[in-house]
């Protein structure tokens, strides 16, 4: 990993601490000023349709049937069938859907609620899926330039004031540590578990320096369908060298904003675990009202575990579709139902503090 990469992720950091929120805007001029808005930032748990309008391949795209079935009735570049985790944190905060940042009829006024600059496939790290996907640097500079376009709006000093109450949520970190086994890389010959972690986790943490952020630890992707298919002859294993990295990755990151906690003042963080709320659902899932745990509803192969979905990765092989997508947890072999998302988002929203903590997102909302 190149220092150079951190260097220029801390230097976007500071953006953080003037970024944009809390406003509504009636025309171009009338401003109604209390409500907090929303920008998200991160990966395909996240992307609300980035990655329809780069030049990518289909692989991480989702801009085909059948995603999208359920709500929108067609496909949004939404990795579901439906709704995300930020669709419904907005619809609890008062917001309306949190557009793309890419989208090209995204009007000003439209970015006066929040705007979600997260990308399927995206890492912390500048190289993972370098050229394919939009990685956290160029979200924070895709970000700096909707916060110079407020600030035009809305004049320097409302526009600070503005900053200073919007929430922030991330989920990012997952494809860093998926990349290196994806690719076939050798980088685990060359440095250790342990610092390939520090260089995630300190890439992330780097971006930290605002007010009022929410994260998401990273869930149990090592046993989700398309992980349990990894190797042939143990068909429902987990994969576990990306186990260690998750597992690394979540005590990390609660050591780091634990310390920015103490160190920065203002700074105010929700955390939810994801990890444990998702493994939940995938041990136990009639307790969470679901029939299947394990196996994916769109997919081909054992588990639904082969990525077949809708054509995705080009595959001219067909896929399955279950018929009742509620009974499912997992909508595609890596990618959750907008049942599963609504209940995450919950916890998210309100959860006690053993699963969001210290604060929760409902909270940070009503932190002004």
């Amino acid at each position: 990993m190149e220092n150079s990469q951190l260097v220029s992720i801390t230097f976007l950091a500071y953006t953080i601490i003037i970024s944009v929120g809390s406003i509504n805007c009636i025309d171009n001029n009338n401003l109604v000023t209390n409500q907090s808005a929303l920008f998200v930032f991160g990966d395909s748990v996240f992307d609300a349709g980035n990655n329809n309008y780069i030049d990518t391949f289909s692989s991480v795209r989702s801009n085909y049937w059948p995603y999208g079935q359920t709500t929108f009735k067609s496909p949004t570049g939404r990795v579901s069938d439906g709704r995300l985790i930020p669709d419904f944190i907005a619809e609890y905060a008062w917001l309306p859907l949190i557009p793309p940042n890419l989208q090209p009829f995204n009007g000003n006024n439209q970015f006066t609620y929040g705007v979600n600059f997260a990308s399927g496939g995206a890492g912390a790290l500048v190289g993972t899926f370098s050229g394919l996907v939009i990685n956290l640097r160029t979200q924070l500079n895709n970000f700096k330039k909707v916060e110079k376009m407020l600030r035009s709006k809305l004049g320097d000093a409302e526009g600070k004031r503005v900053i200073s109450r919007a929430v922030y949520l991330f989920h990012i970190g997952l494809n860093d540590y998926q990349y290196p086994f994806t690719t076939k890389s050798s980088i685990f010959q060359s440095i250790s578990n342990e610092k390939y972690v520090d260089y995630v986790v300190g890439n992330m943490t780097d971006v930290f320096k605002g007010r009022k952020f929410g994260f998401l630890n990273t869930g149990p992707y090592d046993c989700a369908p398309a992980s349990l298919v990894i190797d042939q002859t143990k068909i429902g294993s987990c994969f576990q060298p990306v186990t260690k990295l998750i597992n690394l990755h979540n005590k990390k990151l609660l050591n780091g904003l634990r310390r920015l906690n103490h160190e920065l003042s203002g700074f105010k963080y929700a955390l939810h675990d994801y990890h444990t709320s998702l493994s939940e659902r995938m041990n136990n899932p009639s307790k969470y009202g679901f029939k299947e745990g394990k196996k994916a509803c769109c997919g081909s192969g054992p588990l639904r575990g082969i990525n077949t979905c809708g054509g995705r990765m080009g595959l001219s092989q067909n896929y399955e579709l279950c018929e009742n997508v509620t009974d499912y947890l997992f909508y595609d072999p890596f990618h959750l139902t907008e049942k599963a998302n609504q209940q995450i988002a919950e916890l998210i929203w309100s959860g006690p503090t053993n699963i969001t903590g210290p604060y929760n997102l409902k909270a940070l909302f009503e932190l002004n």
